[in-house]
């Protein structure tokens, strides 16, 4: 009899398992590409207002203003004079906008070309301070950036197009593709990394009402007083002396330039073993 009387009552379907939902287009990615592939078609209404553009680019001058905490399509809405159901016309959520904002800020920056040849450590060195230099000032310029970061980078247009040239820095060098990955992983990360210790410290200096070089004056002569012990030989000393070099406990540029540079000695040096090996790279 039971199964008679499920047979009588519509069922509802099966939701979509994982591997369905893992086969399925990810709805970021034609919005995203929508230059190039067009705009999904959408239901009948009334012509929208605004271009997806104008939308991003109204939701990246609020977060370059406030950050990206408060972040809300109904926020967006109101600047845009329009209701929150009439922007998820245009886009999904607010997962989907912050995934667009980043890859449309990454298109406002030139890419400048490269010049020289790849085969000389030196030019490719130059090169990657350029990718380092690129990432550490967008950073700058868009703290937002560092909480709007995705597990799974987005495949966007501006986003392709930078890895492109990032990878064109070091084209022909000798190191394999997957080595051309990790060494623009590693430099990017680093940029990345010691640009959100220099906006923290310039933050805490905001919040706090001193900078780190006020702070030092006031506090070095405790500091100075209690690290003078055997409990902190070596830190006492090496404290002591960045703080005398930077009046401050530490300075985020001069980290981020020395790091820098010991990454591109790595990869000069690894260059050149590639080179006297007969340009095999020895992953």
């Amino acid at each position: 009899m039971e199964s008679d009387a499920r047979q009588a009552t519509p069922q509802p379907s099966p939701a979509p398992s994982t591997a369905d939902e893992t086969r399925a287009p990810d709805r970021m990615l034609r919005l995203v590409w929508r230059h190039q592939v067009g705009e999904e078609a959408g239901a009948r209404g009334p012509r929208k207002k605004w271009s997806v553009d104008e939308v991003v680019d109204t939701a990246i001058e609020d977060a370059d203003a406030t950050g990206i905490e408060g972040l809300s399509m109904r926020k967006i809405a109101e600047k845009l004079h329009t209701s929150a159901a009439s922007l998820y016309t245009y886009i999904p959520g607010r997962d989907e906008l912050l995934g667009l904002m980043i890859d449309q800020v990454m298109g406002r920056v030139d890419l400048p070309p490269f010049g020289g040849a790849a085969t000389d450590p030196e030019v490719v060195g130059d090169r990657l301070r350029e990718v380092s230099r690129l990432a550490w000032e967008e950073i700058h310029r868009h703290p937002w950036l560092l909480a709007a970061q995705r597990h799974r980078p987005l495949i966007g247009p501006n986003i392709s197009r930078r890895y492109e040239w990032q990878l064109s820095a070091l084209d022909g060098c000798g190191l394999d593709d997957v080595s051309m990955d990790h060494t623009i992983a590693l430099v990017e990360s680093h940029a990345v990394a010691s640009a959100s210790a220099s906006i923290n410290a310039r933050e805490l200096a905001r919040t706090s009402g001193h900078s780190d070089a006020e702070w030092w004056q006031v506090n070095e002569p405790v500091l100075s007083q209690v690290m003078r012990g055997d409990d902190f030989p070596v830190s006492g000393r090496v404290g002591t002396a960045v703080g005398e070099k930077y009046q401050a406990i530490t300075d985020p540029v001069a980290v981020y330039e020395y790091g820098l540079v010991v990454i591109l000695d790595g990869v000069g040096m690894r260059l050149r073993d590639i080179a006297d090996a007969g340009g095999a790279d020895g992953v």
